[in-house]
């Protein structure tokens, strides 16, 4: 499998600009899988837009080794090019003393080369210093090549040639972008647009962005590159004829891929509605309601009185129901926004969502499913991410003990009713052995 990671040395750098632009380039021609190292939503539906193939996400602390091996050989098995895009810094992982959680931990495990983004700016001999820094702190991660971003003029430009050609031998340098506010994300794109609100015009600056990257001279690099990767499925496999309502729009689109592809291998028929837009609840055995920012549509959302007393109809109904984050303020009785104003929601749980000024996360979880928990059991891990907190009454009952992380309140997360789950943990499908094993039980 040819394949290369594009990582950073640390935060802010421009690897998502960069690496989303040079997707939408590579693509040209070739069919480009993307990855993208950690818990994050954000990054894949960029890769997705400039690919145009689902993006996944391959994280060491949620996924053991052999799954992610897994999951990057059976999503590209018929791709010409596999790219990762890295989290944070190279080296920045779980903890402060190893690299389970980290970009470098990923690109060992698949094998995969390096190519790391530096930012530049106001930099010469100092990007060397980083750069040599960077390759000789783990000898087994093999940095390829680097990209120089940031470039402010043609001295500048001068300056970091001479510095790489004497300090950094045998680097190649795969391109210098230069300085550049107009074709980049930006901070006020990322966490306010989904892939739902996605056109080419997003892309197109990205592109431009990454004009000045070698391709053929990254090509190489990839071509390095031989890992030979498991491709089956990943997936448990059964016949069970039921149908799931998964809402995806703009208000609900933090859904790992492998969570909707784990529900279609027990045979339940994913039926995606967009009740932001006032689409109604399909019929269905279950639902499953993913995160995102339902709090920035909270109105026309309480408008759709059929998608959210279908809920609750589900739920009387005992049908199984599972809501992350902001699908868990989705199923609370209400959900108040920054500014004050409350909003009806579907009161599947007596409880209320209210967004807050301090944030937490994102974080990883460790959690142990309690004996009333109706969909999964054992220890599950998952990652948690709060700009809300939801307000439970004190007689509330909770189906997941925290172990790690901060869940809903004094250590429990999952509020429970019927076969209805509630909880700020995302799970991936792939951390667990069956994690559709009870939704189609509960459904039966």
């Amino acid at each position: 499998m040819k394949g290369f990671v594009v990582s950073g040395t640390g935060s802010g750098v421009g690897k998502t600009s960069v690496t989303t632009g040079l997707l939408s380039l590579l693509s040209k021609g070739r069919k480009v899988q993307a990855f993208k190292a950690g818990p994050d939503f954000i990054d894949p539906m960029y890769h997705t837009a400039a690919t145009g193939r689902p993006a996944r996400n391959l994280d060491s602390f949620m996924l053991d080794d052999d799954t992610i091996r897994n999951v990057v050989g059976y999503a590209s098995k018929d791709a010409d090019l596999c790219v990762v895009e890295g989290v944070r810094g190279l080296y920045e992982g779980f903890a402060g003393d190893g690299d389970v959680g980290s970009t470098a931990y990923v690109a060992k495990l698949l094998g995969f080369p390096v190519v790391l983004v530096v930012d530049a700016g106001s930099l010469t001999r100092s990007a060397a210093a980083i750069i040599n820094g960077f390759r000789s702190f783990d000898p087994e991660v093999k940095i390829a090549g680097v990209i120089l971003n940031k470039v402010s003029g043609r001295q500048h430009s001068d300056k970091l040639d001479v510095a790489m050609e004497t300090y950094c031998k045998g680097v190649k340098v795969l391109g210098k972008i230069p300085k550049d506010r107009e074709n980049t994300l930006g901070q006020r794109h990322l966490g306010l647009q989904t892939l739902h609100s996605f056109e080419q015009k997003e892309i197109e600056p990205l592109e431009r962005l990454a004009d000045p990257v070698d391709l053929d001279m990254l090509m190489g690099i990839a071509e390095e590159c031989t890992a030979d990767l498991p491709d089956s499925s990943p997936y448990v496999r059964r016949r069970s004829g039921l149908k799931a309502a998964v809402p995806m729009d703009d208000a609900y689109s933090f859904y790992y891929r492998e969570n909707i592809e784990c529900l279609e291998a027990s045979g339940i028929e994913v039926r995606t509605f967009r009740p932001a837009d006032g689409e109604h609840l399909p019929d269905a055995d279950m639902a499953y309601l993913g995160g995102g920012y339902p709090e920035l549509y909270a109105d026309r959302i309480s408008s759709n009185r059929d998608f959210l007393d279908g809920l609750e109809n589900m739920c009387a109904e005992g049908k199984p129901i599972l809501g992350e984050c902001g699908g868990l303020m989705t199923l609370c009785s209400s959900m108040t926004d920054k500014s004050g104003k409350e909003y009806r929601m579907s009161g599947v749980f007596d409880a209320k969502a209210e967004f807050v000024d301090k944030r937490h996360g994102p974080t990883y979880v460790l959690a142990e499913a309690k004996g009333n928990n109706p969909l999964f059991s054992g220890p599950m891990r998952g990652h948690e991410y709060h700009y809300s907190e939801v307000l439970a009454h004190e007689d509330a009952e909770f189906c997941f003990d925290i172990r790690r992380g901060l869940g809903i309140r004094d250590g429990k997360d999952g509020l429970v009713r019927n076969n209805a789950v509630g909880t700020y943990m995302h799970q991936h499908a792939l951390s667990c052995d069956d994690w559709a094993k009870g939704f189609v039980e509960s459904a039966r």
